[in-house]
This record gives C-alpha cells, structure tokens and sequence, in this order.
C-alpha cells in the first residue's frame, strides 16, 4: 500500500469519527500516503495532520455535479491502492467506483456498494451499543489481525496551544450552546441557569461558530456572570480543540464539539435532548458524563438525527433536564 484514500464527506463530527481509521492504516502502513476527501468548510481540522499527506476538498456549495466530476478525475490520477469510503451516499458510491483503485471498500447501504470490492454490512443496533468509530474500523477489519484500540485524534500545532496560553491562566470551563438542529440543542433558558450556578471562580468560555455568536452573547448578558467571553465565531477548528483540552468542564450538545473534545480526551458532559448515546456518537473521553431527561418519554428517540422542530410541540426531551444533573459532574 502506498497511496490510501480514506472518504467521508458528511458532517464535521462525523469526519472526526473518522480518524480512528487514519490512525490505524498510518500503524499498518507507516510509509503510505493517506488522503482524505471531505467536504468544502471542514479542511483546516486536518490542518498539518502527521498522517495525512493531502487533504480534497469537494465544494458542493454550486455546480456540485460538475464538481463531482471533477473530483472523480482527480480520484483517478492519483492512483491509489485503496480507497476506503465511510459515507453512504451515492456520490461518494461513484467516486469510490470509478477510482481505479484495486481495493474499494464501503458500507453495504451505499446505493453503489456493488461495485466495491469489500462491502461492510452497517447497521444501527442500540442494543450492541456500537460506537460509529467501531462502525468505521470494522470497514479496514481485514488489513490486520491487530487488536489494539485506536481513539479519535485530532492534532492542534504548538502556535493552536500558545495562542489559547492566553485562556488558560485561571480555571475555566466551556459552553457550546449551538447545534445545526434545533432538537439536538439544550435551550438558551437553561444555559443561562447553568451558568448562574457555576462559580465566580471559573471562567467560562462559550464557543461555536459565527453563527452561535448571537445566541452565546445573549447568554453571556442574561446569565450576568462576569467571567463569561464568547470565542464563537473568533477561533479555528484547531485552536477550540487546543482550548477544550484543559478545561475544567466541556459542555456539549450531541454535536461536533463532543467529538472535538473527544479528540484530545477532554472532560466532557454530552446533552441529549431528543438523540440517545445508544446510537453509537457518544463522548468518548476518560472522563465523560451524558446527561438526559430522567422523564419517561415515550417519543424519545424521534430519529436517529436532530430535527428542525420537536414533533411533539413541547421539547420535554430538553426542558424536564434539570440543573443539578448539569452541576454535579463540576
């Protein structure tokens, strides 16, 4: 093996699950080249990565066929020995099997796993509690009779932790209060009573995208602690792992930030509102607590990912968590 492919172009928290596979084909194939296609916006997460050579990007944001295109033509040229696709979607399906390479591997619910070499079965199973990074390691099973365990891992540069030095002079905790859907995320009323009990002592650092900037700084002013800033939006993907690291605390949804956090065993305390951890996305840190409604709701799971509205209208998956389940993992 000397040129790997390794695809998954959904989500950033779903590329983050992914590297347990680029970590355990950098064991077995040390001076290999692995690259990793993902989606256009989540390159910089593997910014100087030690095992990955080269990232591709695929910007679907327009001409996404032709892009596609594109793309498959780029795959082609570079003549790689194995690709091994994680996302089970068609368009990956095709960029999988028109690759070239003598080894295609996939999950059986790509609409195009025929044409793999090695297709996976994959499956939801909350009774095995399969985490999805087993899921994923399961498709490179066959490369090695290798027992030993690979942990999600992301890699902030010495400039990532100096610039966050500046955070860490006194004890903090973060908040990421936002979440792409609207039921997999803990409510503003309740993050601001979450911050009203935290101590003065700790800093408290919320973080997010640009788009969480509005919602952190309205916590920031109704909760009234004064140590609270709001990064969101004012740092990069690698700069917020660096600055999770040493936290007392990581507040998450079941969001990218939990598997950011993961990435460099941080402590976590992982939300669900309307997901379960059985699903297999849970934190994987050493020290990680999940916190869900101790109410018997018989709506709970209403799918497997977030929705846009509770389809029940009165979220209790969300608002019957209370304080104190928040507050005993400080």
């Amino acid at each position: 093996m000397k040129k790997i492919l390794v695809i998954q172009t959904a989500s950033l928290g779903d590329v983050i699950l992914a590297t347990p596979v680029v970590e355990k084909l950098h064991d077995i194939y040390p001076q290999a080249n692995i690259d990793f296609l993902l989606k256009y916006g989540y390159q910089d997460i593997f910014k100087d990565h030690p095992f990955i050579h080269r990232v591709i990007v695929w910007d679907k944001s327009e001409k996404k066929y032709h892009r596609l295109k594109e793309l498959i033509e780029v795959v082609r040229d570079r003549k790689y020995d194995a690709v091994v696709n994680m996302q089970r979607f068609a368009s990956s399906g095709l960029i999988t099997a028109l690759s070239g390479a003598k080894i295609r591997i996939g999950f059986n619910k790509n609409p195009l796993s025929l044409f793999f070499t090695t297709s996976v079965k994959h499956r939801f199973d909350t009774n095995k509690k399969l985490h999805e990074t087993e899921r994923n390691l399961k498709l490179i099973e066959g490369f090695s009779g290798n027992s030993k365990k690979y942990r999600v891992k992301l890699y902030p540069s010495k400039h990532d932790y100096a610039k966050m030095s500046q955070y860490k002079t006194v004890a903090y905790i973060t908040i990421s209060p936002g979440s792409l859907w609207y039921t997999k995320t803990f409510p503003e009323t309740k993050w601001i009573e979450l911050i009203k009990s935290l101590s003065k002592e700790y800093n408290i650092y919320l973080l997010g995208s640009k788009d969480d900037s509005a919602l952190c700084a309205r916590i920031i002013q109704k909760s009234e602690h004064q140590g609270c800033l709001n990064l969101a939006g004012k740092l990069t993907f690698l700069e917020s792992v660096a600055l999770l690291e040493d936290a007392q605390m990581n507040y998450v949804n079941d969001s990218a930030p939990m598997h950011m956090a993961s990435s460099v065993n941080a402590p976590t305390t992982a939300i669900y509102c309307s997901t379960i951890p059985e699903f297999g996305f849970g934190p994987l840190s050493d020290r990680s607590f999940i916190v869900q409604t101790e109410k018997k709701l018989t709506c709970k799971p209403c799918g497997i990912h977030g929705l846009n509205k509770c389809p029940e209208g009165h979220f209790d998956c969300a608002y019957t968590i209370h304080n104190k389940q928040l507050m005993e993992h400080i």
